[in-house]
């Protein structure tokens, strides 16, 4: 049987890499995509990587927050190896700071490549899942999209608007096979959240109920339930894997 294709945008990253493992050892044929501003090498080098871990996966160039950049991405994706099966909108960035220091670039910047992104990667692949009546999309939002965070007014907002497209989406394919669904993870333990101060990060620690940070893999496990076969009768959800640190 053809492996499913399953496409992980921002695939090179702390998140990203769990989530390429854990689909590579649930049989899928994973394929990350970068962007690194154009850094093909570092790519090269976390694909050398990973198949020095035993893990073959494939990498793809694209820009998620370019539509002719994204559209190029898929086009190569299904010349070399089919269509998508599995989607993960995985790509993110922050430019954080108050509201009224955020300067109009920096609103657009994240925006456009945490949520923009978001339709136009689902917006290329949502046919050819439509066509084979199978699909499952994941789209990683954030405990900031739920509960909003100081600082973050314009990832808050993005990580907050994936959550109407993921149920808007997701009315309109249940009837065809294919899921969409949201997961928003808290504080996970990535280079982002390591290189924090040590004060700083144990009183953050403190916050969480289950006395830790997540590990990239807790957040890579929920993925691989959400795109089992299995998982068929849940969509339009959003699922929190965030320690318990915010409830409702």
């Amino acid at each position: 049987m053809t492996k499913r294709i399953a496409l992980v945008t921002g695939g090179t990253g702390g998140i990203g890499t769990a989530i390429c493992k854990q689909l590579h050892d649930d049989g899928y044929q994973v394929i990350a995509g970068y962007y690194h501003g154009g850094n093909h090498d570092k790519a090269d080098a976390w694909q050398q990587q990973m198949k020095a871990e035993g893990y073959e996966i494939a990498i793809a160039f694209g820009n998620i927050r370019d539509w002719a950049s994204c559209e190029a991405c898929i086009d190569g994706i299904r010349k070399d190896f089919g269509t998508v099966d599995v989607l993960v909108n995985n790509g993110g960035i922050t430019r954080d700071t108050t509201l009224r220091k955020m300067t109009p670039d920096m609103w657009h910047d994240v925006i456009e490549t945490n949520l923009t992104s978001v339709f136009y990667m689902t917006r290329l692949v949502i046919n050819d899942m439509l066509e084979k009546k199978w699909g499952r999309i994941v789209n990683i939002s954030s405990i900031n999209g739920e509960k909003g965070q100081f600082g973050q007014a314009n990832y808050s907002a993005a990580k907050a608007g994936m959550y109407g497209f993921t149920k808007a989406v997701a009315q309109e394919v249940a009837s065809k096979g294919i899921t969409v669904n949201t997961v928003s993870p808290g504080y996970v333990a990535t280079s982002m959240i390591m290189d924090v101060p040590d004060e700083i990060r144990e009183e953050i620690r403190k916050t969480i109920p289950v006395g830790r940070f997540g590990e990239p893999e807790d957040i890579a496990r929920v993925v691989s339930f959400l795109t089992n076969d299995n998982a068929g009768f849940i969509t339009g959800a959003n699922i929190s894997a965030n320690g318990g640190q915010y409830m409702h």
